[in-house]
């Protein structure tokens, strides 16, 4: 889809999570977001398909596993095909 990672455990050189890489927010009732970058402490993360980003410790963030990854996907595009976003 779009340029998205499909592999959740891709890391760039620095030990980060390659950008785009899906994560799931375990502090947040496991919300999966893509991560952004790092802003001092926390990690940037928004919502798959776009949205207000947030911030986590570092922590409360692991990669999404593929049950995951699929879901999040599938609800944005249900939510693409209803006409509630684009």
């Amino acid at each position: 889809m779009d340029g998205e990672n499909v592999c959740p455990n891709i890391q760039e050189p620095s030990g980060l999570p390659a950008p785009g890489t899906l994560m799931v927010d375990t502090s947040r009732a496991d919300r999966v977001g893509e991560f952004r970058g790092t802003a001092g402490p926390y990690w940037s993360l928004r919502p798959v398909g776009g949205g207000a980003e947030w911030e986590a410790e570092s922590r409360h963030l692991r990669p999404a596993l593929l049950m995951e990854q699929l879901r999040a996907r599938t609800a944005r595009l249900n939510a693409r095909s209803r006409g509630e976003v684009l």
